[in-house]
C-alpha cells in the first residue's frame, strides 16, 4: 500500500513533526516536513503528493487556508487536518473545504498511519473503478455484464457477488480489509451484513476453483487477498 506514497506533512509544532515524519517514514511514506501553511504551499507547487496531513493552527498559513488553496490547484488529493481543536463549527469547516479525515489532538501515530492507508484505499478503488474488464488467470471477468468467462464459458454472477469480487480485484494480491469491504457494499459492518459477506465469499471461490492460481484466501483479523497472477485487464 505504502509503496512510493508520498505525504506532504506540514506541522509547526518541531518535535510532532520530526516524531511523525521520522514515523511515516519507518512505515515506508515519503514524508516532506514543512513548518508553516506557506512552505507547505510552495512544496505542494513543486512536487507530486499522494496525500497531504496538516495541522490546523500554523503560521504564515492556517491549515484550512491552505487546503483552500490547495484545492484550487488539485482537486482530488486527499487531505488530513490533525488539530487540538475540538468544535463542530471547526470540524464542520475542515470537511467544507473537502477534508477526507480529521484527527483531534493527542492522536497516537498508529491511528495516523491506519487512517492514511484507509483513504489510500479509497483513492485506489476510485481510480479503479472505471476499469470494466480483469483478467484473472484463466478467467475473465466483466464487471458491466456482471460475467465471469472461462474458456468461453460465461457464468453470471449476482450482482452483490459482482460487487464484491470488483473490489478484491481493485485490490488484488492486497489484503482487502474487510470492515472496507462491509461499509463500501453493504454500508454498515453489523453482524448480519458479514455473515451476508462471507456467504458471498464462499459462494465466488466456487466459481474460482476451476483455476488453481486464482483464490481468495483469509487474512486472520483483516480480511480477504485474491490471489491472481495477472490482475491486469
Amino acid at each position: 500500500m505504502n509503496e512510493n506514497m508520498k505525504i506532504l506533512l506540514c506541522e509547526d509544532d518541531e518535535n510532532l513533526g520530526m516524531l511523525l515524519r521520522e514515523y511515516l517514514q519507518a512505515k515506508g511514506y515519503e514524508t516532506e516536513l514543512c513548518p508553516d501553511g506557506e512552505t507547505g504551499y510552495k512544496a505542494f507547487m513543486q512536487e507530486k503528493f499522494d496525500i497531504c496531513v496538516f495541522d490546523v493552527m500554523m503560521p504564515k498559513k492556517d491549515g484550512f487556508s491552505l487546503a483552500k488553496d490547495i484545492r484550487q490547484l488539485n482537486e482530488e488529493v486527499p487531505i488530513i487536518f490533525l488539530t487540538a481543536k475540538t468544535l463542530k463549527e471547526d470540524i464542520l469547516e475542515g470537511f467544507k473545504l473537502g477534508a477526507d479525515d480529521y484527527i483531534t489532538k493527542p492522536f497516537s501515530m498508529e491511528e495516523l498511519t491506519l487512517r492514511i492507508e484507509a483513504i489510500l484505499r479509497r483513492v485506489k478503488g476510485k481510480k479503479n473503478h472505471d476499469r470494466t474488464v480483469y483478467k484473472l488467470g484463466e478467467f475473465t471477468f466483466d464487471t458491466q455484464k456482471q460475467t465471469l468467462t472461462r474458456n468461453g464459458e460465461p457464468a453470471k454472477l449476482t450482482t452483490k457477488e459482482s460487487e464484491l469480487l470488483s473490489l478484491l480485484c481493485a485490490h488484488a494480491n492486497e489484503i482487502l480489509q474487510r470492515d472496507f469491504a462491509l461499509k463500501t457494499i453493504w454500508i454498515d459492518d453489523n453482524y448480519f451484513n458479514a455473515r451476508s459477506m462471507d456467504v458471498y465469499i464462499t459462494k465466488l471461490r466456487k466459481h474460482l476453483k476451476a483455476d488453481p492460481s486464482v483464490e481468495i484466501i483469509n487474512i486472520h483479523g483483516k480480511g480477504y487477498k485474491l490471489i491472481t497472477p495477472d490482475p491486469e485487464p
